[in-house]
């Protein structure tokens, strides 16, 4: 009797694994039609506005990954963007920076509360406000009270000049004012330390290690025809960013799939460098704060890193979900006001239809 009771439950315990796997997979396959589907539908709805040519779109979901192109690269041509289809990542190059900061940190090569003059080869009396230094944690929180745009960025040099003309207006720390000059900065800061160029440090820390070999600041000749030529909302084409810093705030050239990889790093709760970069630096408003050069938003049940980046002929969303295990990115070969904030409903939309 034991045996025949042993036999049966066995039986049934295999039955119920096979209904269990059944029902993941079935599981499985509604989220990657859902995401589809919903990729699909708001490309689609995007594209039936005219200033738009094309758009890619990147969805990471539980290590799973989805990358759908629609619309064309030139108009008039029929050319749709593929996997290997070069964007500039613009400003979103900035999460590499803070990135890069963040090992700096944990190496103990920085410290957030550093003056930043301590790594200046000149005494810049100008950058403090009533005794209070700029220091590092300044930087990266666009809390320095440097203008947007460098008083001189033509090159190196110039640059360093030019931060001799900068007049700090407030307590550094206190308030928020977006800046192009305090990421070059910190890029400075990055390649002094580490006494290699920026460039190299970005390719051997973050590129390299995963395997995101399309992601490049300098492009070769077989790179420049991938590369995207973009337009503004009157069809004109636009000229792609020449950089002539370290590339702390923009120049990194990137696929959606390279992107994808990129999720999957930002998405890794082991790193203790990605875990760094998203520590809370500085609060804006209820839900709202600025950390490694990412922003992030905790509203309800969601939290949500993210950073825009905008340049003279395309634009793109790099939003990361760590609850939900995804990431989402977005391009689009066109680039004029209210771009960004039109991609941002759609990887709003993009978010809610894919968690129905």
């Amino acid at each position: 009797m034991r045996n025949i009771f042993s036999l049966v439950t066995i039986k049934h315990l295999a039955l119920l694994l096979i209904i269990t796997l059944s029902s993941c997979k079935s599981t499985q396959q509604i989220n990657k039609q859902n995401i589809d589907d919903a990729i699909t539908k708001n490309a689609v709805q995007l594209l039936e506005d005219k200033r738009f040519h094309s758009v890619s779109i990147a969805v990471l979901k539980d290590g799973k990954s989805t990358i759908k192109h629609f619309g064309e690269l030139t108009i008039g041509k029929g050319n749709k963007p593929n996997d290997s289809t070069l964007y500039e990542l613009a400003s979103v190059t900035k999460t590499f920076t803070g990135y890069m900061a963040a090992k700096a940190v944990l190496d103990k090569k920085i410290n957030l509360d550093d003056d930043i003059r301590s790594y200046l080869n000149e005494d810049y009396p100008n950058l403090e406000f009533e005794g209070e230094p700029i220091r590092i944690k300044h930087l990266i929180t666009h809390t320095s009270g440097f203008p947007n745009f460098p008083p001189k960025g033509e090159n190196k040099e110039a640059f360093f000049e030019g931060l001799k003309l900068i007049k700090i207006e407030s307590k550094p720390g206190e308030v928020y004012s977006y800046s192009n000059t305090a990421p070059e900065v910190t890029a400075y800061i990055l390649e002094k330390v580490y006494q290699k160029p920026y460039e190299e440090l970005v390719d051997e820390f973050i590129l390299k290690p995963n395997k995101m070999n399309q992601t490049t600041f300098t492009l070769n000749e077989n790179d420049k025809k991938r590369l995207v030529k973009g337009y503004n909302d009157q069809n004109e084409l636009m000229p792609n960013f020449t950089r002539t810093l370290w590339g702390g705030i923009a120049g990194l050239h990137s696929t959606p799939s390279d992107l994808v990889k990129y999720m999957k790093l930002q998405l890794d709760k082991s790193n203790s460098i990605v875990t760094e970069s998203h520590q809370k630096l500085h609060k804006e408003g209820s839900d709202f704060w600025e950390s490694y050069h990412w922003y992030i938003i905790e509203e309800d049940d969601k939290l949500i890193y993210r950073h825009h980046g905008g340049i003279y002929g395309m634009q793109n969303w790099f939003v990361i979900y760590p609850k939900q295990n995804m990431g989402i990115s977005i391009f689009t070969n066109t680039s004029f006001n209210e771009t960004g904030e039109i991609l941002e409903k759609v990887v709003d939309n993009l978010y809610e239809e894919m968690m129905k």
